[in-house]
């Protein structure tokens, strides 16, 4: 785990270098996607393509367009067509008055189908009549998705080895005893989750705001609890409203006593994710009167020990700090 405060091009696998977001890259289903060019053993540049920001694997997003290449209007279209298709039924706004509804079901009412990993409402039960589904949702439930919702396993793409709660319990006591009052959650949903279910109590004053690609949170959480959000490329799925809802938490308080916190997928490219990061802390430097031009925003990096001196290649000022943080595949571990 490095943490600190934020302070290339960088290579990586298979004889790739990552030349990063360009403006007017492509779309896919994740959105504006990565440059890259192939080097061969000498290190002599080949020919520039973009590929998928989030999704290293063809058979997860098989989006691929050589830099030069001339895309005719027709699969320019075929293209569009294919990212609407691919972005979810329901919107966040959506899933917020789905959810209204849903908890004024009694509880017999309750329904999540496992094979969508949707809360269903009574009208659409028929629909998912074949599939298998959980009944009597409870309260609890509700409040900790991370039980209902099967971990995406994806190593490069979506990686929910998902904190143990011993893990969450101990960043959380860190954070309070850090003097930290919000949490900015990238990739992070189970600490998110803890500090949400914390937060009716009196005696607790901290505050999270969700960032994850995993739209499927978007069912539990409102517009200012989660965005739908790729780490890799910078991208807000909701667009400048969600952007917005973001700036407005890092700009609470005029941008004191926050953290970031991110655990971001084991494959993913360092120098991607640096980039995100330091976007995300170049608007918290925005924050009026907050008088932080000159400071660095409070961050945690949950990542693999050896990818250290990547890390500090963009983070200089970051620092390896000796824990283990534990982690599990399982909803209920």
């Amino acid at each position: 785990m490095a943490a600190g405060g934020a302070g290339g091009r960088g290579l990586g696998a298979c004889g790739l270098a990552l030349l990063g977001l360009v403006p007017g890259a492509p779309l896919c289903p994740h959105g504006p996607a990565l440059l890259f060019v192939k080097t061969n053993q000498g290190g002599e540049e080949g020919r520039r393509f973009y590929a998928c920001s989030a999704c290293r694997d063809r058979k997860d997003c098989n989006f691929f367009q050589w830099e030069d290449e001339k895309v005719s209007e027709t699969r320019l279209a075929a293209r569009e067509e294919y990212n609407r298709n691919h972005q979810p039924s329901f919107t966040h706004r959506q899933n917020v008055e789905r959810y209204k509804d849903f908890v004024l079901l009694p509880l017999s009412k309750r329904r999540f189908c496992q094979e969508c990993q949707q809360l269903l409402l009574p009208a659409e039960w028929e629909k998912h009549s074949a599939h298998q589904f959980l009944c009597d949702i409870s309260t609890a439930q509700l409040k900790s998705p991370s039980q209902l919702l099967y971990p995406l396993e994806n190593k490069k793409t979506n990686a929910q080895y998902l904190f143990a709660d011993r893990s969450c319990q101990f960043l959380l006591d860190l954070i309070t005893d850090l003097g930290f009052r919000r949490v900015l959650s990238v990739g992070t949903p189970r600490l998110h989750e803890m500090i949400q279910s914390k937060a009716s109590r009196e005696d607790f004053s901290v505050r999270s705001l969700l960032l994850d690609i995993d739209f499927r949170y978007s069912q539990f959480y409102t517009e200012d609890e989660f965005c739908h959000y790729n780490m890799f490329n910078h991208y807000f799925f909701g667009g400048e409203a969600a952007c917005e809802t973001c700036r407005k938490f890092l700009y609470q308080d005029n941008g004191e006593r926050v953290i970031m916190v991110t655990d971001p997928p084991f494959g993913g490219l360092v120098e991607a994710l640096a980039s995100s990061f330091k976007k995300l802390m170049a608007m918290w430097k925005e924050t009026e009167k907050g008088g932080h031009n000159n400071q660095e925003m409070p961050m945690f990096w949950i990542f693999p020990y050896f990818f250290e001196s990547r890390i500090l290649e963009f983070f200089p000022s970051f620092s390896m700090m000796d824990y283990q943080v534990l982690r599990c595949m399982s909803a209920l571990c």
